[in-house]
């Protein structure tokens, strides 16, 4: 099979997939966070976009708030997915929006802190941040 032809096959599978979900959609269901900032975020959750509509989950009073920042909020999106994917906003109330389950916490690692020297420097400021920096990048790759 050369490229082309499978080329040609592609719209025809992805086609089923794309009605139900537009990229650019899906990309404002994923970027939320980042396009309407933390504050936001914390208390709204997009829930259905369909013809232009967006219908976003918020907690009690927020939605009052979101009304009167309809019009720059529509802006926001628009601009963060590069089309006019939105036009009206609708507002739900649900307790439960924007809250997400907790990141789980990593136990602290029980090795030593790994020790990075610079031996050709005589003792200053300068040899301490390098050491610093040396060390913080060990901890980063025993991470990995």
């Amino acid at each position: 099979m050369t490229a082309r032809s499978l080329a040609a096959l592609l719209p025809a599978v992805t086609a089923p997939a794309f009605r139900r979900r537009n990229p650019a959609s899906v990309q404002l269901f994923t970027d939320w966070s980042d396009i309407v900032g933390p504050a936001h975020a914390a208390v709204t959750t997009p829930s259905k976009l369909a013809a232009g509509n967006l219908t976003i989950a918020c907690a009690g009073p927020v939605a009052m708030e979101l009304q009167h920042l309809s019009d720059a909020l529509i802006a926001r999106i628009n601009t963060w997915c590069g089309q006019a994917l939105v036009a009206r906003l609708r507002f739900v109330q649900d307790p439960k929006a924007g809250m997400r389950p907790a990141a789980a916490r990593r136990a602290p690692s029980l090795r030593p802190a790994p020790k990075c020297s610079v031996p050709d420097m005589q003792e200053s400021p300068l040899k301490e941040a390098l050491e610093a920096l040396g060390a913080q990048i060990l901890r980063e790759k025993q991470k990995r």
